[in-house]
């Protein structure tokens, strides 16, 4: 059985994030799963998702007036990097333990991820009217005044986020 597992509580009412955020829980348990032989397709597999899925709300966050060093964004960036080195740790040297362990912390990070950063960003794009479909924004007068750079929710702290993360990647390259 994988550590996660797709619930409500990781639904955001939004249903291209959601359905995203469905198809990473599903390659994540894939790689859980994974016999060491295919552990590395496996992995690649996720990470090429991962690239796709932050991406995309990277993108949403550029149209809706986040800054570009927004927490939410730099958070993206720095797992995504730790999920390239697994890759390369794995595929180059054969250190499939690496990759193990990585599943593991990201199975405990995606839901708190989902659950603030992208909560909040799923509240942000209701509350603009994004279609996340063809990227317009309904209600251009709801967007800020000035750039988000925060992860765009109330509690939101960089240096929180920032050292959350950092440490989480130091765990999983151990």
């Amino acid at each position: 059985m994988s550590a996660l597992e797709w619930s409500d509580a990781l639904a955001l009412d939004l249903p291209l994030m959601d359905d995203t955020h469905r198809e990473f829980v599903d390659l994540l348990a894939a790689v859980e799963a994974a016999d060491d032989a295919a552990l590395v397709a496996a992995w690649q597999a996720l990470v090429e998702h991962t690239e796709q899925h932050f991406g995309q709300e990277d993108a949403w966050m550029a149209a809706t007036r986040f800054a570009s060093g927004n927490c939410h964004a730099m958070q993206h960036k720095v797992v995504l990097q730790v999920m390239r080195e697994g890759a390369e740790r794995a595929g180059g040297r054969g250190e499939l333990h690496v990759v193990r362990a990585m599943a593991a912390e990201l199975a405990l990070w995606f839901p708190q991820h989902a659950e603030s950063m992208d909560a909040a960003l799923a509240l942000h794009l209701r509350r603009v009217g994004f279609d996340a479909t063809t990227g317009v924004v309904h209600a251009p007068d709801a967007l800020p005044e000035g750039l988000i750079h925060g992860c765009g929710g109330a509690s939101c702290s960089d240096e929180g986020s920032h050292a959350a993360v950092a440490g989480a990647a130091e765990a999983a390259l151990a």
